[in-house]
């Protein structure tokens, strides 16, 4: 179960105090392992943990693509939960990059040490394809009904996947906004769906390294409901990927890419 149902007590600003049911989502660790040895200790919700291992391996850079994850396996522990992930012969006796923090739910350098190790995914030869605004518009409207746990909650960010017409094709929910684009990019890589001209869309704020986990994936289009922070665009500059932000009903504000956006 991602949501746990609590009963805290409501204090109104006018009138008695009264216990209320409330569900919160569940935050659980994960211990992210590469051949016996740990990687990263992840905190997330406690549901598609296959896609997040495949995911959050591809955009991390352990591997350079899904080919190279022969096996993933899931394992409960009294404290808390373990991915183990198997690579491919070829990249079995890589050095990882050592992590000295675990990876908090809002955190995107967390084990970082210096600024030689500061990462960057590959730039992406593709061009991005137009997007029209009522793609735009259509994939916001989707949305707003394919967040169960967000309904329950109003607690965790959403990442979701749509086609260049705007039609919902995959979204994946989680505490924290890495882990849920993480998710969706590993379900996709899972069942071997390429990025094409498809439109990511995210709920949370979007940062610079949400912006190098799609150019991961090879994405090329980003819709964010929140605003970006200025890395965040100067990394959509410079992998010359449409940033679209601050998305609401009534229309959306171009960062990056304001000359493919079309009308209709």
């Amino acid at each position: 179960m991602p949501r746990v149902e609590l009963h805290p007590v409501a204090f109104p600003f006018e009138g008695a105090e009264v216990s209320q049911p409330r569900d919160v989502p569940i935050e659980a660790p994960v211990n992210v392992v590469y051949g016996g040895r740990p990687y990263a200790v992840m905190m997330v919700t406690p549901t598609d943990l296959e896609d997040f291992a495949v995911g959050f391996t591809v955009t991390e850079g352990v591997a350079p693509d899904v080919t190279h994850i022969t096996q993933v396996e899931v394992q409960e522990r009294p404290d808390g939960l373990v991915a183990n992930v198997t690579l491919s012969k070829a990249l079995s006796g890589q050095a990882l990059r050592e992590r000295s923090l675990e990876g908090r739910t809002g955190c995107g350098l967390c084990g970082v040490t210096t600024l030689n190790d500061f990462p960057m995914a590959k730039v992406v030869a593709r061009a991005p394809a137009p997007v029209s605004l009522g793609a735009v518009r259509r994939a916001l409207a989707a949305l707003e009904d394919a967040q169960p746990l967000h309904g329950l909650t109003r607690a965790v960010h959403a990442a979701a996947w749509c086609d260049a017409r705007g039609a919902l094709e995959e979204v994946r929910e989680d505490v924290g906004r890495h882990n849920a684009l993480d998710k969706l990019i590993g379900a996709r890589l899972r069942s071997g769906r390429a990025a094409g001209d498809g439109l990511l869309l995210l709920t949370s704020r979007c940062s610079y390294e949400l912006v190098d986990k799609a150019a991961a994936y090879g994405a090329r289009t980003i819709v964010s409901i929140s605003a970006p922070t200025s890395f965040a665009v100067e990394r959509a500059r410079a992998h010359d990927m449409t940033l679209l932000a601050v998305a609401r009903r009534d229309g959306v504000l171009a960062f990056h890419g304001a000359d493919r956006v079309r009308r209709g």
